[in-house]
């Protein structure tokens, strides 16, 4: 390893409010934020609870989850002292608003009947459920030439002609012409779009995008002939509406986004790994900086609650039952979901002390693990999120975990999660694991999906600064499937110099991070 890894820098928003001192009152006081959300009409769902922000059914809208992000964006960076022209990467992890997806349809309804009325076998029926759905992908950035990208998955910067493009992968940030690279990976050509599903910021040319949504972009001659959407910019735009916020349901967009709003210029990668998806950011952040080929990292995750996905979750009785979170506890009936955006700054310890930079906390080791096991259960035993810990410990020179003070665990409250968890725990620390305190601060924020990782980071981060042990809220009484010490309820004083944070996702995926105190 070439480069330590610090933390010079953070923003954090949850239903609790802004900053660290706002996580102190509620998730280290034990606090649970749930209470019944007016985002949305919550009368089709079997539980109307969630920890979020007590704003009114405009909220996400009024604080659309581009501005969360600047905004914590921009508090992470002043905090690091650094300003707009830095050069620093941005990493995000995020799936998009679907806020905006959801309202659209809903102001539109008689499209979306025109549409559905057609039926499949027609151009318009082909776009009903995704525009373009036949075999294409996205345009994202680039003026597309004569039928560009026919099956293209991404367009999103580079020249390119006639042809190319046809089975192509991804193009970015450029003009489309004629003759190029017709079955190549990267760049596209003749058939823009004509099957694709999005354009973003980019003009169509003849024959272009014919069953694709168009965001952003200017079309010309059969542009958008059977799209489903033709967004702000050229005919049939509708500049500044509803439409135009759908653009932000699209990840590398909300990263483009972020960067663009903070002045950074370095690379932008984007990260949709359900919920280790901000925790993977900040792992490939800090392989980029210990491996010296960048020097300063700004890695955001954002997730506001919203009715697309709390309805998913609802459908599959993944919801808590009576309101509350109680991971780890022998009556915990499923997760509630919450607010949760957060930003952190992360640099070469040598480019921190060249330019006096105050270290909050240093990431000395991570890991990454797929165990595949189930499209959405977890191992039994925990096996990824051990290979995972295993990794991070490894890493950070302890491979017993003889270090560790505390763990931040990903404790859902769900039957599946916790009790697997626990024996990933255990097979990772042997010995150690029932001498070191675990808890899950889900019980007070929620879970955060994508941005668990990074909020829940930034909470390990403070409960080394501090002092301080966050309890497991909602704590009833013992599972013997789970079995370690769970800061119960109350926060707990301690001297933990290292700690652990973990998380898991859908399909199996697992991050770990140990973090240290200065």
């Amino acid at each position: 390893m070439r480069g330590d890894v610090t933390i010079t820098g953070f923003g954090i928003r949850t239903a609790f409010g802004t900053g660290a001192d706002a996580l102190r009152r509620g998730v280290f006081a034990g606090i649970p934020a749930f209470r019944p959300t007016t985002r949305f009409d919550t009368g089709p769902y079997r539980t109307p609870m969630a920890a979020a922000a007590p704003d009114g059914p405009d909220a996400v809208e009024d604080w659309a989850l581009r501005h969360a992000l600047a905004r914590c964006g921009a508090e992470a960076l002043d905090m690091a002292g650094l300003g707009p022209g830095t050069e620093a990467a941005v990493l995000l992890g995020v799936a998009g608003d679907h806020t905006s997806v959801t309202r659209y349809w809903r102001s539109r309804p008689e499209e979306a009947a025109s549409v559905s009325a057609r039926g499949p076998g027609t151009d318009a029926g082909r776009t009903a459920e995704r525009a373009g759905e036949r075999t294409g992908g996205v345009v994202l950035n680039g003026v597309a030439g004569e039928d560009v990208a026919r099956n293209a998955d991404v367009v999103s910067g580079r020249a390119a002609g006639e042809g190319a493009g046809r089975k192509a992968d991804v193009v970015p940030h450029g003009v489309a012409g004629d003759g190029v690279a017709r079955n190549s990976d990267m760049v596209p050509g003749e058939d823009a779009g004509r099957t694709g599903d999005v354009v973003l910021n980019g003009v169509a040319g003849e024959g272009a995008v014919r069953n694709a949504v168009v965001l952003n972009g200017a079309g010309s001659d059969d542009t958008g002939r059977n799209a489903g959407v033709v967004l702000t910019g050229g005919p049939g735009a509708e500049p500044g509406g509803a439409a135009a916020r759908l653009a932000d349901a699209v990840p590398a967009r909300l990263a483009e986004s972020l960067a663009g709003h903070l002045g950074l210029t370095g690379p932008r990668l984007t990260f949709t790994n359900a919920c280790v998806a901000s925790a993977a950011a900040i792992i490939h952040a800090c392989r980029l900086i210990s491996s010296g080929r960048i020097d300063v990292a700004v890695c955001a995750g954002g997730y506001l609650v919203e009715e697309e996905t709390f309805g998913k979750f609802d459908s599959g009785r993944a919801l808590s039952r009576d309101g509350m979170v109680r991971p780890f506890s022998a009556d915990r009936s499923g997760l509630l979901l919450g607010d949760g955006v957060a930003a952190v700054v992360l640099e070469s310890a040598e480019h921190a002390r060249r330019r006096g930079a105050r270290p909050l906390a240093s990431v000395l080791g991570w890991g990454a693990a797929t165990d595949a096991h189930h499209i959405a259960q977890p191992h039994p035993e925990g096996a990824g999120l051990a290979q995972a810990t295993r990794q991070a410990l490894r890493l950070a020179g302890d491979p017993d975990g003889a270090a560790l003070g505390y763990v931040n665990a990903h404790g859902t409250g769900t039957r599946y999660n916790d009790g697997a968890e626990t024996r990933g725990l255990r097979a990772a620390l042997a010995e150690r694991a029932g001498s070191i305190p675990v808890s899950s601060t889900k019980s007070t924020t929620g879970h955060l999906l994508e941005a668990a990782g990074i909020v829940e980071f930034v909470i390990t981060m403070l409960a080394l600064t501090d002092g301080v042990l966050p309890p497991t809220a909602g704590f009833t009484r013992p599972d013997p499937e789970c079995d370690l010490d769970y800061v119960p309820n109350r926060p707990r004083r301690a001297d933990p110099r290292r700690a652990l944070t973990i998380n898991a996702a859908f399909g199996g995926a697992n991050t770990a991070l140990v973090l240290e105190r200065p």
